[in-house]
């Protein structure tokens, strides 16, 4: 739980996590570096008192596991149902009443959300919702980074050729099980750089907090003409993905759909856009004023048709009021543009009517109307098809 993290051993006193996991695993450590650098553990060469799950969560947690579901109720001033409840909404499974898995840290945590909830700042139901957020979105980034630095070892550690494993190369987490030695060196580089990594989480956390406090406050402006929070949403989506899954090797497929990731991300915040999500071969992106969301679409499809690698991609993109939960967005414009992007021809990107209205002042845009259809879940809707303007001071006209 990020809501009182525990903090690691302090370096001063010989307790780094890096020099535990090298005197667990016989690894010999670099020389003592200087301030604020990285010091990388050497990968471990014997097989003896390897790092297991216990050494791993007691080094990066920094306490061991001693107290059980009931000393945690207790100690926190909440009943079992309570501290149940925490413990879930944090993504963790279920324990018995006697199980002694839980640390300071996590009796640390329940403290802090008990004493939101009492002091009235938030209510039961907003600190669990709040819990949930921090535990899937860190899950997640976890996974994620675990899987990055396993990748970044998987060549030193695992043999090359095509008999070398596809270890640690999936989008969530290692696609087969890692080798021992790259397993080994993965928790210990992991440990050793979790002291660095820490302020950069904060970091991060805080911008993107500064962001969408910043969009709240623009939604509510007072020349902020429209109703609740609008959007332009689009959906980006790789062409004939089913077929290049069956063509591809596990590597191969999982190196593709962390280059389109990477590509997407790129062109969506170049843009002053949001990546909302991606699911393999879609990307779901929004911007607050229409321009950039079709200046986004039409420069992914041509940075796609520009890489030797990925295949064509199609794009729908709709203007209208959305719904955000969970930070996704939800209804009807975003069924929209889902709808224009089945549509959608390879290297194309469809718009809805309220789009291309709202681009007909643009310049450097042409839009050409489509015939009027009616789409499952959305209703009848005037596809257009949206491409450069030839001139630059060609404003968004609709041919």
């Amino acid at each position: 739980m990020t809501a009182a993290p525990a903090k690691l051993p302090d370096p001063g006193t010989g307790s780094r996590p890096a020099e535990a996991v090298a005197r667990a695993s016989g690894a010999a450590m670099t020389a003592p570096a200087a301030p604020h650098s990285v010091r990388v553990p050497a990968v471990p060469t014997r097989t003896a008192e390897r790092l297991d799950s216990d050494d791993v969560s007691s080094l990066l947690v920094g306490m061991s596991r001693e107290f059980s579901r009931q000393d945690v109720s207790r100690l926190a001033g909440v009943s079992v149902v309570g501290a149940r409840k925490f413990w879930h909404a944090l993504g963790f499974p279920a324990m018995t009443s006697t199980d002694r898995l839980l640390t300071e840290a996590d009796l640390r945590a329940l403290r802090r959300m008990t004493v939101l909830v009492r002091s009235g700042v938030i209510d039961e139901s907003s600190a669990l919702g709040l819990t949930r957020a921090f535990a899937r979105t860190l899950d997640r980034l976890a996974s994620w980074q675990v899987q990055l630095l396993a990748e970044s070892l998987a060549g030193t550690t695992e043999p090359a050729g095509p008999e070398a494993s596809d270890a640690a190369l999936g989008p969530d987490g290692p696609v087969g099980p890692l080798g021992e030695e790259a397993a080994q060196a993965t928790a210990a580089l992991v440990l050793d750089l979790a002291d660095e990594l820490e302020p950069m989480l904060v970091y991060a956390w805080r911008r993107h907090l500064a962001d969408a406090v910043s969009r709240l406050l623009a939604d509510a402006s007072p020349g902020h003409d429209l109703q609740g929070q609008v959007r332009c949403v689009g959906f980006a989506d790789l062409v004939a993905f089913t077929t290049l899954v069956r063509q591809l090797t596990e590597r191969e497929l999982a190196r593709t759909v962390q280059r389109f990731e990477a590509l997407a991300t790129d062109v969506v915040t170049a843009h002053g856009g949001r990546v909302v999500k991606t699911v393999g071969d879609e990307v779901l992106f929004t911007t607050r004023v229409p321009a950039p969301g079709a200046a986004i679409a039409l420069d992914l499809v041509d940075a796609l048709a520009e890489d030797p690698v990925l295949p064509d991609i199609r794009v729908g993109v709709a203007f209208g009021p959305v719904v955000s939960r969970l930070g996704d967005v939800f209804g009807n414009t975003v069924n929209r543009a889902a709808r224009l992007t089945s549509l959608a021809h390879p290297n194309a990107v469809l718009v809805d009517g309220s789009l291309a209205t709202a681009l007909a002042t643009q310049s450097g845009f042409t839009l050409a109307a489509m015939r009027r259809r009616t789409m499952r879940g959305v209703g009848s809707v005037t596809p257009h098809v949206l491409t450069r303007s030839t001139t630059a001071d060609r404003r968004g006209r609709t041919s």
